[in-house]
């Protein structure tokens, strides 16, 4: 893998993160004119239909937006079953993470805990305010202090490249488009069981509702590919320069891909934060796990680690 610098690192997911924002209201906007194409047969009423739902289509996302973004870590935690991990219950961790942040000269995030025994961790968060990394219990008690340094490290990594801010901005637009489709899907049925309804209109609301839902799963995808899985060879290559011990983190991942899953968490865009995905699957064989992983395969990561 050629090597990437982490002001180039840096500079990319910037510039995703600036493209996700001016693409998706473009889509959405895209979504409800065809949408509205589809169901009006007057196609006169197309134009003058789409212009009065705009301002409802844009303030309606960007409340949605602004809420989810700053109630974010909230949520994430609610998601995950995280609790603060308070620095008199594990000085290990706090110092752990405190001397890397010192060698970084970063601001120490805030530390949280997953009560369960798999080995797990992700960071989160879109500033110095409310970067965080969380670490699961097993993670703690099963790692050396040399693994769970380069576990960390990883997280730290990712923060300092603004991999965080981009997977939760994808994770915002990937929930409104899921939202979205469940409206769609809602009404069609909701309207369904009126009396008197024409029956050919029923048929284009429900064949415009399924287009909506499968346009809103593909781009959700598309969203996932998107933050590329190479996010995850940078993070384990900035650890192994913040540690110089690529070895310990390399052992880490071992470690982990044995036991991964967290119960807590049923969100699969939540999951793409962890540094392994915390799913039982079966990885060891082709799958559409694999086909549509946002991780990449953890023994790679070990060979690249292995001959770092």
């Amino acid at each position: 893998m050629a090597y990437v610098g982490i002001q180039t690192q840096i500079s990319r997911n910037n510039r995703n993160t600036f493209l996700l924002l001016a693409a998706f209201p473009l889509l959405l906007l895209g979504m409800v004119y065809v949408f509205l194409y589809v169901i009006n047969r007057d196609k006169s009423m197309v134009n003058p239909a789409f212009v009065t739902a705009l301002p409802l289509v844009l303030g309606g996302t960007a409340i949605w937006f602004v809420i989810a973004y700053f109630s974010h870590s909230a949520l994430i935690r609610m998601a995950t079953g995280a609790e603060p991990l308070e620095r008199r219950e594990n000085t290990r961790v706090y110092n752990l993470v405190e001397n890397l942040c010192i060698s970084q000269g970063m601001k120490m995030p805030k530390i949280y805990v997953i009560e369960d025994d798999s080995l797990n961790a992700y960071a989160s968060g879109i500033n110095e305010n409310t970067y965080a990394v969380t670490l699961s219990r097993g993670i703690i008690a099963r790692l050396d202090d040399a693994e769970l340094e380069g576990v960390i490290a990883h997280e730290l990594s990712h923060i300092r490249n603004r991999d965080v801010r981009l997977l939760i901005i994808s994770i915002v637009f990937v929930g409104i488009f899921a939202f979205l489709s469940q409206i769609a899907m809602r009404s069609f049925f909701f309207s369904g069981g009126r009396r008197g309804r024409d029956k050919d209109n029923s048929g284009v609301i429900m064949l415009a509702a399924i287009v909506i839902t499968a346009i809103a799963y593909l781009i959700s995808l598309l969203l996932r590919f998107g933050i590329s899985r190479r996010r995850e060879y940078m993070a384990d290559a900035g650890a192994a320069e913040m540690t110089r011990n690529p070895q310990a983190l390399a052992s880490a991942l071992r470690k982990i891909s044995q036991d991964p899953y967290i119960e807590a968490v049923e969100n699969q865009d939540v999951a793409q934060l962890f540094i392994d995905h915390p799913s039982p699957e079966n990885k060891s064989s082709f799958s559409l796990y694999q086909l549509f992983a946002t991780h990449p395969p953890i023994e790679k990561r070990i060979q690249v680690l292995e001959a770092f």
